[in-house]
């Protein structure tokens, strides 16, 4: 198509670039019958007079204010529609948008800090809800230890919606099970037993709070329990040699279903 101007009108790719709407905008336009150029070269091209482009001015403006192409007709055409109330109701949805948009900023804030912190508590509320044997630099240390892993990724999800209630009952849960894994062993609870396999169990279920725990996961975690120091040393606090007993547990219940715990590995489908 030529970009000549004739002496009445301009051409699409003129109006086009003068108004920076694309030709098949334009195109589509005047399609639907919503603005129309008025003239046609000899050759049958298309003119745009100046109020044509007045016209497009307006479609322009409202359109950029999230208007519909049917609701700027009407606008535009239709004397009986009410142009302010058309531009509130615009407004309304406008601002419930941004409002919406302001959440999900939030939202993005919460789960940024939660993939780089983990735990989005205050140290005055970590140590309120775990206890005054917490460490608030443990979620630190998870980071720098597993930050690269599905699990992490999988706890700071969770992290980033949990209210310090939810965390609360979180940690009343975990407190439940260390009594009654101590409550357990001095009763004398042998591995393999359905007792233990309920406790098994029920840690599994608990600790989904922090990511899903599959059973060869949880022979490692096992693992973990009795030779990391730290862990060790908490499960020991509770009972002397809990860490141990706890392991054979689960050694037990995963043998039970078909898994070696010697050649168990970190694997998240079993």
């Amino acid at each position: 198509m030529p970009d000549t101007t004739d002496a009445e009108g301009l051409t699409v790719g003129q109006v086009s670039a003068r108004l920076d709407v694309t030709v098949r905008a334009l195109h589509h336009w005047d399609e639907i019958g919503l603005a129309r150029p008025s003239l046609r070269t000899p050759a049958g091209y298309r003119l745009y007079t100046a109020p044509d482009l007045e016209r497009l001015h307006r479609i322009v403006v409202y359109r950029e204010l999230g208007l519909g192409l049917d609701k700027i007709r009407a606008v535009l055409d239709d004397s009986a529609t009410d142009v302010p109330a058309a531009l509130r109701a615009q407004r309304a949805q406008i601002t419930a948008r941004i409002d919406r948009l302001r959440q999900l900023g939030a939202g993005l804030d919460r789960m940024i800090d939660a993939h780089e912190h983990g735990l989005l508590l205050t140290i005055e509320q970590q140590a309120a809800i775990f206890g005054p044997g917490w460490n608030p630099d443990g979620p630190v240390e998870a980071r720098r230890r597993y930050g690269d892993t599905t699990q992490w990724r999988q706890y700071a999800e969770r992290s980033a919606s949990r209210t310090p209630e939810e965390w609360q009952a979180v940690a009343d849960d975990t407190a439940r099970l260390e009594r009654a894994l101590g409550e357990a062993m001095d009763a004398g609870v042998t591995p393999g037993s359905p007792e233990a396999n309920h406790l098994v169990e029920r840690h599994r279920e608990v600790f989904a709070s922090y990511f899903p725990l599959s059973r060869q996961m949880q022979v490692c975690l096992g693992r973990m329990y009795e030779s990391d120091p730290g862990f060790a040393a908490h499960h020991d606090a509770i009972r002397p040699g809990l860490a141990t007993w706890f392991r054979q547990l689960v050694d037990a219940a995963a043998r039970a279903h078909g898994i070696d715990p010697a050649t168990a590995t970190w694997d998240e489908d079993r």
